[in-house]
């Protein structure tokens, strides 16, 4: 790699332009150096830029070549709250995939949705995302009609499997957002018969007696949940799932 000498600047000026001069040439030789360097160990630039989750959506289609998904897996598709959720050990019980994606809004997930979907027809789905949609900006409008298009298109494609979209979480770190994120959650419980999904309410149980979320739930950073929390979600769709299954055994049985 090329590199600048900056030790050949004259150490004594003897004038105020002289010595102006001589740092200039220092500070320059400097940042050239910087941006060789920052050239030499640049990341390669990611291949779908406007959505910046592509490797990690790459990396679900490696992880499925090598692993084949059993074709009654309960899909879990969303943001990093569904990415963070170990759900391999909260429901070891069944085959579960993990499609969750790091900071993910409602537009990303749609952007991916065919490379989202599995290869087979998953026995139930849990969807949760929206959080980040309102965090980045969105009025709770956009965030709910996304949403709805969203189970839409899985009701679509999946037509006799369970949906359950979780409502929107509070968090300590976002509290200010959840007068949005009750709004979001209400345009989507109304929605649901019609659109033939379920709405679990997975965010009254974060809540402290003083209605404000119950920081013990959640790690450092105010916004994913830890263990504890998590714990919570699980017994929630896992009654869920429960009950679904057994709604069905008994139509299959009439």
């Amino acid at each position: 790699m090329p590199t600048a000498n900056i030790a050949c600047a004259q150490p004594i000026a003897t004038d105020r332009s002289t010595r102006r001069a001589a740092l200039r040439r220092i500070v320059g030789a400097g940042l050239g150096l910087v941006a060789l360097h920052g050239a030499a160990i640049a990341a390669p630039p990611n291949p779908d830029p406007v959505f910046p989750f592509a490797r990690e959506v790459e990396a679900f289609a490696k992880a499925d070549a090598g692993h084949p998904i059993a074709p009654d897996s309960t899909l879990f598709i969303g943001s990093s709250s569904i990415r963070l959720w170990d759900t391999a050990t909260s429901f070891p019980d069944m085959a579960t995939l993990n499609r969750g994606f790091g900071g993910a809004s409602t537009p990303h997930v749609l952007h991916y949705y065919e490379r989202l979907r599995p290869p087979g027809k998953p026995k139930a789905i849990i969807v949760y995302v929206g959080e980040n949609d309102l965090a980045g900006g969105a009025t709770p409008e956009k965030v709910s009609n996304d949403l709805l298009t969203l189970l839409k298109r899985l009701r679509t494609d999946y037509a006799r499997a369970p949906i359950a979209c979780l409502s929107l979480k509070p968090s300590p770190l976002r509290w200010t957002l959840w007068p949005k994120m009750m709004l979001v959650n209400q345009a989507v419980m109304a929605a649901a018969g019609k659109a033939r999904f379920d709405y679990l309410d997975v965010g009254s149980s974060l809540l402290a007696p003083d209605g404000l979320p119950d920081a013990s739930l959640f790690r450092t950073d105010g916004l994913h949940m830890n263990a504890r929390g998590y714990a919570r979600w699980t017994q929630t769709v896992r009654g869920w799932l429960q009950q679904r299954t057994a709604t069905r055994k008994a139509a299959l049985s009439d």
